[in-house]
């Protein structure tokens, strides 16, 4: 799988994978500018922009949460920054047989629509802010 070119050139020249704080999480934060809460909890707020609410409950005051998936109330407490970036950019990278999808990657996928081929779901800022936010979740 590859990971985005827009990422900082200490994280991009590294092959995928290999950019891991242990086994369990990406340390780097993948953009120069700090993650924001604000901007993070909008986002995962906006259904249709992060797709988190799909399989998620998170403490949001947004009708019709997921609830096939980790309800994100304490995700700060249970995970690091580094974890949560993992978990973002690839899933699979912990669980292999995860449903959720690997926000920060554009290796091929099956049944993708053109519009969206070739791209992340959510950009680099957009991860360092939905991490922020789910770090206040205590």
């Amino acid at each position: 799988s590859t990971l985005r070119a827009d990422l900082p050139p200490a994280l991009a020249a590294r092959p995928a994978g290999t950019a891991t704080a242990g086994e369990d999480g990406l340390l780097q934060p993948l953009t120069a500018t700090a993650g924001s809460a604000e901007r993070g909890r909008a986002l995962v707020a906006q259904r249709q922009v992060s797709q988190c609410l799909l399989c998620h409950q998170a403490p949001l005051e947004v009708p019709f949460q997921g609830d096939i998936s980790t309800n994100l109330a304490g995700a700060g407490a249970r995970w690091t920054a580094a974890q949560l970036r993992q978990r973002l950019v690839n899933p699979r990278r912990q669980n292999p047989a995860s449903i959720m999808p690997a926000y920060f990657e554009t290796a091929p996928r099956n049944r993708v629509g053109a519009a969206w081929r070739d791209k992340t779901i959510l950009d680099a800022q957009q991860i360092e802010d939905v991490i922020a936010w789910l770090q206040t979740l205590r």
